[in-house]
């Protein structure tokens, strides 16, 4: 394994990258973002990205590396990260991997899981189901047939779904089974893991007040510029959380009204299967946002573990 890392993890609205800032600032560190939304370029506002001052503040890596219509995976990101992460540690400074979207901390740190080849037919088969029926309608299926792997899952993510659905179809086992039996790879970076927690009643308000904050902001001009510029609403980018209620706003299916109802509610539920990943993940330490201080005591604790086992 590498030498040590940090990673910051947790539910949107908690306050990630707060705390990773803080923590960069105190530990001679750098961040690398681990959101599967920050990664695209144009899209500021829904994905709560770090402003010009925050990432002025700390360097900030894996932001804006690709375009709305751009293909990007987990193994993509690993790859890229893998690479900030040297280069950090040749600077000698600290990686800090702060974000929320669990299959790319996992894919940076343990690998992915390729115990097989995925069967080119089949999946071309479920893509086709996917434009003909929508993600959603599949991931149900996925639900009750692996219901382990569909709550890690986002309805909307159809990558995923087909993939999971694929190996269910090809092997009568659930590619949870697989990923139960330690089938990805070992621990790749010796990592500190801190989950971040708060009430839940507490993270939901701030969660309804972010929602409220990116709308008046300018969500909504932020995705008809997007629009404009040929990013269509149908892209997988455009689909996540915000992007596509707002979509559906513009395109008349809802009223303001009910779309931030609906806004809040899916960011809620999006927040408690976040809570879920990370809550299932070995080795994590959980702390709360404002315990900075009890957070850089512990990382130098491991840091300085680390040194000493390799003398």
């Amino acid at each position: 394994m590498e030498k040590g890392i940090v990673v910051v993890c947790g539910p949107t609205g908690i306050g990630k990258t707060g705390f990773a800032i803080e923590l960069a600032r105190r530990l001679n560190g750098e961040i690398i973002g681990a959101d599967s939304m920050q990664i695209y370029r144009y899209m500021d506002i829904g994905t709560a990205k770090p402003d010009r001052n925050e990432q002025a503040a700390v360097h900030h890596h894996m932001v804006d590396v690709a375009d709305p219509d751009e293909a990007f995976d987990a193994a993509r990101f690993a790859r890229m990260a893998d690479r900030a992460v040297q280069g950090i540690q040749e600077r000698g400074r600290l990686p800090i991997v702060a974000g929320g979207t669990g299959l790319y901390i996992k894919a940076l740190l343990y690998g992915l899981f390729r115990g097989r080849s995925a069967d080119p037919f089949v999946i071309t088969a479920l893509e086709e189901e996917v434009k003909a029926r929508g993600a959603f309608a599949l991931h149900r299926r996925l639900e009750e047939r692996d219901p382990q792997s569909a709550a890690k899952i986002h309805p909307h993510d159809a990558f995923r779904i087909v993939r999971a659905l694929e190996v269910l179809s090809t092997t009568g086992k659930t590619i949870s089974s697989f990923q139960n039996s330690h089938e990805f790879a070992k621990q790749r970076y010796n990592a500190f893991k801190i989950g971040l927690s708060m009430d839940r009643e507490t993270l939901y308000r701030r969660i309804d007040q972010r929602v409220d904050l990116m709308l008046g902001r300018g969500l909504i001009d932020e995705v008809e510029t997007l629009r404009k510029m040929g990013y269509s609403c149908g892209l997988k980018s455009m689909q996540s959380i915000g992007y596509r209620h707002v979509c559906e706003f513009l395109n008349g299916k809802y009223p303001f009204d009910e779309t931030l109802r609906l806004f809040k509610r899916d960011t809620r539920r999006y927040a408690k299967r976040q809570f879920t990943w990370f809550r299932n993940q070995e080795a994590m330490t959980w702390l709360e946002p404002g315990e900075a201080d009890r957070a850089e005591s512990l990382v130098r604790e491991f840091l300085y573990a680390g040194e000493g086992s390799q003398k």
